[in-house]
Formats: structure tokens, C-alpha cells, sequence
């Protein structure tokens, strides 16, 4: 299975978020884009999908920025991924040109086990252990805040 690449954009920037510490700054949404290195405009959608999801919260203004809420810091990184894929088929069985063997096909069944199997794996890991060492050392030192 592969996840999408916004998937992908979404977990480096909760990873980054997760890493902050009591008395950091927040991060803005463009400090995010450029630790992960990814344009702004695929960022901010990512941090407003997380935001509805509860796993961001975002201020506005001075001393505003993004943080993660309790529920992103010790979120199962399984049901996260469910959620920014969405419960979409691994195949296309139907639509514009369907799959003659839809209504006789194992294949569609085996894939979806996989695919829950795959989520399952992820299941017992949180955003915390994702940012464990060494991982957390290295996302601190992406970012160069400057001085003030």
C-alpha cells in the first residue's frame, strides 16, 4: 500500500509539531512548510485538515501558531491514517469503466484485508513514539529560528 502524498505531508508536519516543547514558540504554517519541505499552499491544507480533525490547534495573531492538542500528541498513528486516506478502495472496481469480475472477484476482498492490516500495524504507535530518538533530535535541528 501507499499513502498519498498528503498523507505523507500531514504526518511530517504533526512529526515536526510534536517535537515543540513546553515554552517554544508555536510554529506558523510557512515554518512547517519549510522544515518539511514542501510548498506553503500544500502545507496549510494539510494543517487545516488536522485542525478539523482535532490534532492541530491553530492561533491567529501575535503569539499565535500552530500546536499540537493532547488528542495529536497521543494519537494512534492507524486511526490517523485512516482518516487523511478516507475509506477508499485500494482498486476501482466501479465507476466509468468497471471491473467485469466485480461481482465474482476475490481480489477486491483480499485487498481491503491488506489494506486493514496495514492500518492495524500502525494502530498501536502514537505521534509520541514516532518523534522518539532519534528521530525528534534531527526534526529540532531542521528548523534555524532566527534570533528575537
Amino acid at each position: 500500500m501507499r499513502l498519498t502524498k498528503f498523507t505523507d505531508l500531514a504526518l511530517r508536519s504533526v512529526m515536526r509539531l510534536a517535537v515543540l516543547k513546553d515554552g517554544d514558540d508555536p510554529l506558523a504554517t510557512r515554518e512547517v512548510a519549510e522544515t518539511v519541505g514542501v510548498p506553503y499552499t500544500h502545507a496549510a491544507k494539510a494543517i487545516t485538515r488536522l485542525q478539523r480533525l482535532g490534532v492541530v490547534e491553530a492561533r491567529r495573531g501575535r503569539g499565535g501558531g500552530l500546536t499540537l492538542t493532547d488528542l495529536g500528541r497521543h494519537a494512534s498513528v492507524g486511526w490517523l491514517v485512516r482518516e487523511l486516506e478516507g475509506d477508499g478502495e485500494v482498486v476501482a472496481c466501479e465507476g466509468e469503466n468497471p471491473c467485469p469480475l466485480r461481482g465474482a472477484c476475490r481480489l477486491r476482498g483480499a485487498l481491503r484485508a491488506a489494506q486493514e492490516a496495514f492500518y492495524s500495524t500502525l494502530d498501536p504507535l502514537t505521534v509520541a513514539d514516532l518523534v522518539a530518538s532519534p528521530t525528534g533530535p534531527v526534526l529540532v535541528g531542521l528548523t534555524v529560528r532566527p534570533p528575537g
